[in-house]
């Protein structure tokens, strides 16, 4: 196997991931919630409970900014802190119930949009495609927490 090649194809594929994500969220994300704040917000949601350190490193945010976007989600009711039992030092943050409402809503719309892209795709690719996910789950995208 040519390493290079498959490397690139990795690339080209994470790319793809990104412009497809962009083209589900249009329209989507509410209007009073920033880009920055809705990936904060996904992470949270398929995360959770997560850490600040957590957040800043995965979205690639320096802590101060980080904390600054929380504290807007926290005024907005979109999230919440709360103390890990036995530390005191440390907290946790998750979405509230009005943030999962959010979410929950906003995942419905993303499904539609990817269902309506898969509607062509026979039985058989679908399984293909779901096992190719899981695949690349715990082969690729893996995260050590």
């Amino acid at each position: 196997m040519d390493k290079e090649a498959f490397f690139h194809r990795l690339v080209a594929f994470t790319a793809a991931v990104h412009e497809v994500t962009h083209d589900f969220t249009k329209d989507v994300i509410p209007d009073d919630i920033t880009p920055v704040q809705y990936g904060i917000l996904e992470y949270i949601a398929v995360s959770q409970p997560v850490t600040l350190s957590q957040i800043s490193d995965c979205k690639h945010i320096s802590m101060p900014n980080t904390s600054r976007e929380l504290k807007k989600l926290s005024e907005k009711n979109l999230c919440e802190k709360f103390d890990v039992e036995g530390d005191r030092r440390k907290q946790f943050i998750r979405l509230s119930a009005e943030g999962q409402a959010l979410m929950n809503g906003v995942f419905g719309q993303l499904g539609n949009r990817f269902f309506e892209r898969m509607k062509d795709a026979a039985a058989e690719e679908q399984q293909a495609i779901n096992e190719a996910l899981e695949l690349l789950h715990t082969k690729v995208f893996y995260r050590n927490r």
